[in-house]
């Protein structure tokens, strides 16, 4: 079994600690592997690593305007455009309104719902289950499923291909960390759920290697009177999520996973206090991405590392390049104003490269790379 080179050595003038007691006007970048879980060398360099003159090529940074994306209304998630994709996964934005007539099961993978804007009840094979702004859904592949929206609403999709969403292994800090499991909500076979059964004709439509096959059975095929197991869908809130920080580090993104898919991660930035350690730095540190792509939707608030960037925009960084701080959020790295973040954000890493979709060319920011650029 092969693993990784364990020693640590060091040249010229460096912190003992990463992310902590820099030497005097430098700029530090983490060289890392594996996404913050392999082996790592922090450089401390007398530029911004993002300070570049110019940044031609596709591999660059990149901005989406989702508030721009191509908001017809579908009543079914199958209809919605790809945004990013690769083998692993694929991300799209459903804008819904309404009841949807039929109903859809995913036999491509799990999907996992991010629920932007709006509210309305989930109908599965599972039950009833209420949802509203800032859940996360998780729909087990085969599930039989549709939604009521009380108003117009944009749903983040997230599939997983090519197995199972799970939970991440919490170690030392114990099970109840980040989310207690007590806290995900499951579907319940209720009266509302009972009573939308009926004889009448339904409609199923099966995603399978893209395509959808539609079966129509003369009933309501969600039918069922109970259950028990532990393959299920299950809800979450972003205002249910307990962050690990720490006052004297900055804590990597990785802290902050919430589900683990093949081959990919979903984390979550919620509000959390600054580092108050005035040797520590208390922005996201500079990082070459090297084995994983970097994509963040932002949900709301004050997206403090990031300039320009309003709710219900994404952004792309491709493995490659070191990115970090935008200029503003860099002036705040060793001091804040503010005693903590105003920000929620779902981050998802992808151990391989994305695919930018046509469609979502259409609604980029063509100057987003250019908004590291420091004026020294």
């Amino acid at each position: 079994m092969k693993k990784w080179i364990n020693f640590i050595k060091g040249s010229g003038t460096f912190s003992r600690q990463a992310h902590v007691g820099l030497p005097e006007n430098t700029f530090e970048r983490e060289a890392g592997r594996e996404g913050f879980f392999g082996p790592a060398t922090h450089l401390h360099h007398k530029h911004p690593p993002t300070a570049w003159k110019s940044f031609t090529g596709n591999l660059k940074p990149r901005s989406f305007d989702l508030n721009k994306w191509n908001q017809n209304t579908h009543r079914c998630p199958w209809h919605a455009d790809d945004i990013l994709k690769n083998n692993n996964c694929h991300m799209r934005m459903w804008f819904t309104k309404g009841g949807m007539k039929h109903l859809v099961r995913n036999a491509d993978g799990d999907d996992l719902l991010f629920i932007h804007e709006g509210s309305g009840k989930l109908f599965c094979d599972y039950g009833h289950m209420p949802f509203s702004e800032g859940d996360y859904v998780l729909i087990p592949r085969g599930t039989m499923w549709r939604i009521e929206v009380e108003s117009k609403s944009s749903i983040l999709l997230i599939q997983n291909t090519n197995g199972a969403y799970k939970l991440p292994e919490k170690g030392m800090l114990g099970p109840h960390a980040v989310f207690d499991e007590a806290m995900l909500d499951t579907p319940e076979i209720d009266e509302t759920f009972l009573t939308q059964q009926d004889e009448n004709d339904w409609e199923v439509r099966i995603k399978k290697n893209g395509e959808i096959t539609k079966v129509v059975f003369p009933h309501n095929p969600l039918d069922a009177i109970g259950w028990h197991g532990n393959n299920v869908v299950v809800k979450i809130n972003w205002r249910d999520i307990r962050p690990v920080i720490s006052h004297r580090y900055h804590l990597p993104p990785s802290a902050h996973t919430t589900f683990i898919g093949e081959g990919f991660v979903v984390c979550t930035f919620v509000p959390r206090p600054y580092e108050s350690s005035p040797r520590a730095i208390k922005v996201p540190f500079f990082h070459s991405n090297d084995d994983y792509d970097e994509v963040l939707f932002y949900h709301q608030g004050n997206f403090f590392s990031r300039d320009n960037i309003d709710a219900g925009m994404l952004t792309y960084h491709p493995s490659g390049f070191p990115h970090g701080p935008h200029p503003k959020a860099l002036k705040n790295m060793l001091v804040q104003e503010k005693e903590a973040t105003d920000e929620v954000a779902v981050m998802i890493d992808t151990r391989h490269p994305l695919t930018v979709c046509d469609d979502a060319k259409q609604i980029e920011n063509d100057g987003y790379v250019n908004s590291w650029r420091v004026s020294e």
